[in-house]
């Protein structure tokens, strides 16, 4: 499984083309496990968009679990020796740590033994992890086995068989710096869409909002709109990545303590911000935590909001009074 795994493509982008300046360039590409789409409104310089195509590879070879050449690969299998990473590396994994202590444990970045185990692959026939595999697995989640070096650039896992996995933060990081690498190249009107986290530049060349679509969970449609300006749209959701065997559904976001898929009342958290890597955390944080915990959260946040679905697909949005 690659690395990047999606935490969900739950957004569409709408209304972009109506009553627009059709004069822009857009690239799409497969690229971080996703579909990868950059569109610049308000610049015809394909060198600065295929500049920042080329940034999610650069990443890519960072933060990946499966390419051996990544930071994140060599640490997780140095076998409990020091590994020298690039500063951004270290960044992230310092920021995913935040969310670690935040929730006790709950969202858990040394969850990847357990990952391994299930196949949301889209599988003719998928199958439930080995119980024995499972327990053994669960032994080696727990980041307190991290440790870094700030001066030395290093990062350690004291237990030898734990591994790391960025996937709930890094495709947020990179949507973020490739936001810093358009508006440094003068780019004022841009959508950038990895795989379902949008993140806005400005506003359309018209003046108006760009307009984000939320999708239904489990159907092929839009349950609300969002209007954003220069702000970051992530969603997480239980659907996009999922099998059923005798009637129970089996999603990719994973409860550290049984190894299995999380249970409780939601079905998708949309979470709006101006980071892009702050959305992609706590939209999966949120979705782990069930709703009571997740608005207890968010009550301490300033510009942060939220769209909940819940399996009675009732929505809760922290911008209604």
């Amino acid at each position: 499984m690659s690395m990047l795994v999606t935490t969900a493509v739950c957004l569409s982008l709408l209304g972009c083309r109506a009553g627009m300046n059709t004069d822009y360039i857009k690239s799409t590409v497969v690229a971080l496990d996703t579909v990868v789409t950059i569109t610049l409104y308000d610049t015809k310089d394909q060198a600065v968009l295929d500049r920042a195509v080329s940034l999610c590879t650069d990443y890519e070879k960072l933060f990946s679990r499966t390419l051996p050449e990544s930071d994140v690969y060599r640490i997780n299998h140095s076998d409990g020796k020091p590994v020298k990473v690039d500063p951004q590396t270290l960044l992230l994994i310092k920021e995913a740590l935040t969310y670690c202590d935040m929730t006790e444990g709950a969202v858990d970045i040394t969850i990847a033994p357990v990952k391994e185990l299930w196949d949301f692959s889209g599988s003719e026939n998928p199958l439930l992890p080995d119980e024995a595999f499972l327990t053994n697995a669960l032994s080696h989640v727990d980041y307190h086995c991290i440790t870094y070096d700030e001066e030395a650039l290093t990062v350690t896992l004291t237990d030898q068989d734990a591994q790391i996995d960025l996937g709930f933060i890094a495709k947020g990081y990179i949507a973020d710096r490739i936001k810093d690498y358009l508006i440094s190249a003068g780019v004022k009107s841009a959508i950038i869409d990895l795989g379902g986290n949008v993140l806005a530049i400005g506003e359309k060349p018209d003046g108006t909002a760009f307009s984000i679509g939320i999708q239904t969970p489990f159907e092929d449609s839009v349950i609300t709109v969002l209007s954003t300006r220069d702000s970051s749209v992530v969603t997480a959701g239980v659907y996009e990545r999922c099998f059923t065997i005798d009637g129970v559904l089996y999603h990719h976001i994973l409860d550290t303590k049984t190894g299995y898929p999380v249970s409780n009342e939601l079905l998708s958290v949309t979470i709006l911000s101006d980071s892009s890597m702050e959305g992609d955390a706590l939209s999966t944080t949120c979705l782990i935590l069930g709703s009571e915990k997740a608005k207890n959260l968010l009550e301490g946040m300033d510009g942060i909001d939220a769209i909940m679905i819940t399996k009675d697909y009732e929505i809760y949005d922290t911008r209604t009074p």
